[in-house]
């Protein structure tokens, strides 16, 4: 059976990251299908599940925490990572950790881990709100996801694996 990688992105960045993450699967011998969760896959058809959204304001984006709560029974009854994509730059000034509401998602899940990545920003892509907010905020402009390191990550859940 086959390792689901979904994914809630708004702008690409996570899109990008669960790519790398289903790459590096493929690579150690796995099937390894990634997925968008506006597309609607089912955990259930597989034997492992790597999941991961966007962070924005402080939590996933609502497609992600809709899938949690659909497929909570089949979540928690196969192996399943989480990862986070958001935080801009080159370190985490809000030392609280994200999303905020991990520690339930944990609860609920039961994930073999949670990591949250660096994600990327370019302001062409943003409409007026979310322009207005980064200006406000100061958000860095540019791709500071460490692709080493989340190729890292993923060569220890195909470890696992098996």
């Amino acid at each position: 059976m086959a390792v689901l990688v979904a994914y809630a992105s708004k702008h690409g960045s996570t899109r990008g990251v669960a790519e790398a993450i289903g790459a590096v699967l493929q690579e150690s011998g796995r099937q390894a299908d990634v997925l968008p969760l506006s597309a609607g896959p089912d955990p259930a058809g597989y034997e492992a599940v790597v999941l991961g959204s966007a962070i924005y304001y402080g939590s996933w984006l609502d497609d992600a925490y809709a899938f949690c709560e659909r497929h909570r029974a089949a979540l928690a009854q196969r192996p399943l990572w989480l990862f986070s994509v958001g935080p801009l730059g080159t370190e985490v000034e809000d030392k609280a950790e994200q999303p905020h509401d991990i520690d339930e998602l944990r609860q609920e899940l039961r994930p073999r881990d949670h990591r949250v990545f660096f994600g990327a920003l370019d302001r062409e892509g943003l409409g007026f709100k979310e322009r207005m907010v980064v200006k406000a905020v100061r958000a860095p402009e540019g791709d500071f996801r460490d692709w080493d390191e989340i190729r890292a990550w993923a060569t220890g859940i195909a470890g696992q694996l098996g």
